[in-house]
């Protein structure tokens, strides 16, 4: 995925209220905002290099969003936003070895009410749900985890690809991992044991569970290798 412009390198400073972070442009200290629900532990030690980019919506309060964040070992894409758009380009380049037969690709499918799943794959003889997460922690060298806090929306999500077999659908969880120094992926089960609990049923259940990790640059983001699953 091409980001245009070229993102804007800045030195980290601080995360708060969530959704808000402060960094250095130009010496100057601006607040941007940081598109990440997650914990993003690990991450946020002060003066790592970063990367944001730059609105071009003039009624936008926030000109600039956090995009990358250096966290010594790797440039780590923390825009969640940006997770499924590529896949999408991947899915469309058939560079997920797994989901290459499917050649219909629908973005936010709708499963049952008030559930949707990142993309509806369709080919001649078979439907498939997938849902992605992204993933950006690193707590040991070349290791991979998910989630960073308690997450019961990615744990109802495991049980909604469950039910979509049950019905007639195969079902895919793809874990994203926005980073280029990883070498196995694994669940932290210290973080949240409930989801840990949850994909181990899933994936006895017949989930298919894939990990790629992500070329990550100032100018674009794609996927790279397949990861090692450990569950």
């Amino acid at each position: 995925m091409k980001i245009d412009p070229r993102l804007i390198h800045v030195k980290f400073l601080k995360r708060y209220k969530r959704f808000f972070s402060d960094v250095i442009l130009n010496k100057k200290k601006i607040t941007v905002h940081c598109p990440n629900s997650g914990s993003m532990l690990g991450l946020l030690n002060e003066n790592n290099d970063a990367w944001i980019s730059k609105s071009s919506n003039p009624n936008r309060k926030l000109k600039f969003t956090l995009e990358i964040i250096n966290d010594k070992k790797s440039n780590v894409g923390v825009n969640t936003h940006r997770a499924n758009r590529i896949v999408e380009e991947a899915l469309n380049n058939s560079k997920i070895t797994e989901l290459k037969e499917f050649l219909s690709i629908k973005r936010e499918a709708v499963f049952s009410k008030g559930t949707r799943f990142d993309f509806l794959l369709e080919n001649k003889s078979r439907k498939a749900f997938l849902e992605v997460k992204n993933v950006t922690l690193s707590r040991k060298k070349n290791i991979s985890e998910f989630p960073d806090a308690v997450t019961s929306r990615g744990k109802k999500h495991l049980a909604h690809l469950q039910s979509a077999i049950e019905l007639g659908y195969k079902a895919y969880l793809l874990f994203l991992i926005q980073r280029e120094d990883i070498k196995i992926m694994k669940i932290a089960s210290d973080i949240d044991i409930d989801y840990f609990n949850e994909i181990k049923k899933a994936k006895k259940k017949g989930v298919k569970i894939l990990a790629y990790s992500c070329k990550v640059k100032d100018n674009e983001i794609t996927i790279n290798k397949k990861i090692k699953i450990m569950i």
